[in-house]
């Protein structure tokens, strides 16, 4: 999962850009990067890190334009090499810069004919990289003599025809505006916004409304699943549907796990689907534990919070916070590989000791993924004193990939991947576990405001929107997300890798 933005301004917009990419943080911790349009001279600041590590005062202070994109990653193929970190930048046509949230099913079938036949060449591994050259062929096939809105929106309906997967994407033609399109699923979330200043209009992009809350722009719609939309050096905006024929199905693991409860995607109040997620868990206990003994309700912080206080609330028991996370800890789902994850839960969270003696609890987190978090919070709350310990998610059981743009691991590492719930149980070591039913997880997100169709639900259903994933597709995905496979890649980057960063582009130069 990534993070992206992109700002059309009447005033240097990197301070603006930077603040955004702060709110989008939770979607990448790997890498964040940068890049301004000044009067057709491009700055790019990209690296490894966290938005705070990687722009100081020094890389601010050179990122000058009115105009800019912006990116955080954590790599969903691939791997976290500095040379995968986004914006991607072409010098033809025009200077284009792209940055990009989510994953490209046929990449593989791309490339070769980018290489063959649209004679463009690709310097990294990333289906990011595809993706703008894609673009970029399009783009110069269609504006040979010159450029205007309309070809531009042209251009994206020849991407859709020809990439397959969920995306959403911002991309900046130099001297020309930013243009900004999703899936024809719209799998991926992506939002526009809008602000008034003495200067003149100002509009946004972002994959989620926090990053348009934080700077005072107000939320516009979300670009349609399909559709794209142009922005103007001025502000003016265009746009354009592409009719494909397919459902709108937005990614539901958004609404359990990625998004902030602050957000408001797909029409959709992230808190408010959340705050459901916890009447229809709460609903499932009392149905299928009528006589529980549960004593108190705590959740594992933070994004099973919302749902965890209304699992408690319908139950009828004392909620309360008996883990402290230290905020300077990442998420442990996106870290690269299962040591790793293993040896932070317990430099991320600590248990209050009074809330857990001699009680019975019931712990609350927003899914199950590998497992091996959820076993060693639960001997932790066995260390604190606990009882009995139980435990509910949010979310059906994950058994399969996501190959839409987020980085879950090999199904063969999926605690749920060929399991009973009474396996899963064992395997994590608590006294009772209970999941969310499938159809009780969509009528929670679902709201008839909102237009969607359906939800892509296959990490849970097997069942993929896009309906070209096939089994080879799966065993390759198995191969290369799989622990030992990213280890070797991080290791040979290592031998491979050392410093860089910066860049200073002209229109007409390259990277």
């Amino acid at each position: 999962m990534c993070g992206i933005v992109g700002i059309v301004g009447q005033s240097p917009v990197n301070q603006a850009l930077y603040d955004a990419l702060t709110n989008l943080q939770h979607r990448g911790q790997d890498a964040a990067g940068i890049m301004t349009d000044d009067a057709g001279q491009l700055h790019l600041r990209k690296s490894n890190g966290l938005v705070r590590d990687v722009f100081q005062q020094s890389h601010m202070l050179r990122l000058r334009g009115n105009m800019g994109i912006g990116h955080v990653r954590y790599p969903t193929a691939g791997s976290a090499s500095l040379t995968e970190a986004q914006p991607f930048y072409v010098n033809s046509p025009y200077g284009i810069c792209l940055a990009h949230n989510g994953n490209l099913i046929n990449s593989g079938e791309l490339k070769r004919l980018l290489l063959e036949s649209d004679r463009r060449h690709l310097n990294t591994g990333s289906d990011s990289e595809v993706l703008l050259n894609v673009f970029a062929h399009e783009l110069g096939r269609l504006s040979r003599d010159v450029l205007t809105p309309e070809r531009i929106l042209a251009a994206v309906e020849a991407v859709h025809r020809r990439c397959s997967g969920g995306y959403a994407v911002v991309a900046m033609i130099i001297g020309y505006g930013i243009v900004a399109f999703r899936d024809p699923h719209g799998i991926r979330p992506a939002v526009f916004g809008v602000r008034n200043t003495p200067l003149g209009v100002e509009r946004i992009v972002a994959s989620e409304s926090v990053a348009l809350d934080a700077l005072d722009f107000e939320l516009e719609r979300d670009i349609k699943p399909g559709e794209a939309v142009f922005i103007d050096q001025q502000g003016t905006i265009f746009s354009r549907e592409y009719d494909s024929g397919v459902p709108y199905s937005p990614c539901i693991f958004e609404f359990v796990y990625f998004a902030r409860p602050d957000s408001v995607i797909d029409r959709l109040s992230v808190y408010k689907t959340r705050l459901r997620m916890g009447e229809a868990l709460a609903a499932k206990i009392l149905r299928t534990k009528p006589d529980h003994d549960i004593d108190v309700v705590i959740p594992i912080p933070d994004t099973s919070r919302t749902a965890a206080v209304q699992v408690a609330h319908e139950l009828g028991v004392k909620y309360r916070e008996g883990f402290i996370k230290n905020r300077y800890i990442g998420r442990t789902f996106i870290m690269p590989g299962q040591e790793q994850r293993q040896a932070s839960v317990r430099r991320k969270l600590n248990a209050i000791d009074l809330e857990f003696a001699g009680k019975n609890v019931l712990l609350v987190d927003d899914s199950i993924v590998r497992g091996t978090t959820s076993k060693q919070i639960i001997d932790m709350a066995r260390d604190a004193g606990a009882r009995r310990v139980y435990f509910a998610s949010a979310a059906p059981p994950v058994r399969y990939p996501n190959v839409y743009g987020i980085d879950m691991p090999a199904a063969s590492e999926l605690v749920a991947n060929g399991r009973t719930v009474e396996e899963i149980c064992a395997f994590i070591g608590a006294d009772w576990l209970v999941y969310q039913d499938l159809d009780d997880l969509v009528r929670a997100v679902r709201h008839e405001n909102a237009a969607i169709e359906s939800f892509d639900t296959s990490c849970f259903s097997g069942e993929y929107v896009t309906g070209n994933v096939t089994a080879a597709y799966l065993a390759r995905l198995e191969r290369t997300r799989a622990d030992a496979a990213r280890a070797e890649r991080d290791a040979q980057i290592l031998r491979e890798e050392s410093g860089g960063g910066d860049d200073t582009l002209q229109a007409a130069g390259g990277l």
